[in-house]
């Protein structure tokens, strides 16, 4: 069995904000979304159906936990979670805060507009509050 690693588009394009039983929890690193990112930290894993049973009611309980969390801190107007991997084949599933006046509504936000990264002193207080919710 291989170690996890985690996909290098991911690796650029996010920040870990933390670690749970299965999944690592990353922030996309684009200021125009609330945007979260769980990876289930198992090697060679493309698919929900590829972990087992355990880790698949693991992964929901981790998405359930994520939206709330986005949803108690920001109240957006929906949650959006999607697991494409087209792109990027390692699992990964995005769990989106989405507003009706944010710059992709009502469109996915997938290639809509170029990325807006974080400024350095705005991503680390993110950070600090996505960790206090998320904990």
């Amino acid at each position: 069995m291989s170690e996890f690693l985690l996909n290098e588009t991911l690796t650029s394009d996010t920040v870990p904000v933390t670690s749970w039983p299965l999944c690592r929890v990353l922030l996309m690193n684009d200021t125009r979304y609330p945007w979260l990112i769980l990876v289930p930290a198992q090697p060679d894993i493309k698919e929900i159906y590829e972990l087992s049973l355990g880790d698949q009611s693991q992964l929901m309980s981790e998405l359930c936990r994520a939206s709330l969390a986005l949803s108690n801190l920001l109240s957006p107007d929906k949650i959006n979670i999607g697991a494409l991997g087209n792109i990027v084949p390692q699992l990964h599933i995005h769990v989106i805060a989405r507003f009706r006046a944010d710059a992709a509504w009502p469109n996915a936000v997938w290639g809509s507009h170029p990325p807006m990264p974080y400024k350095p002193q705005k991503l680390k207080e993110t950070l600090k509050i996505f960790q206090k919710a998320l904990f």
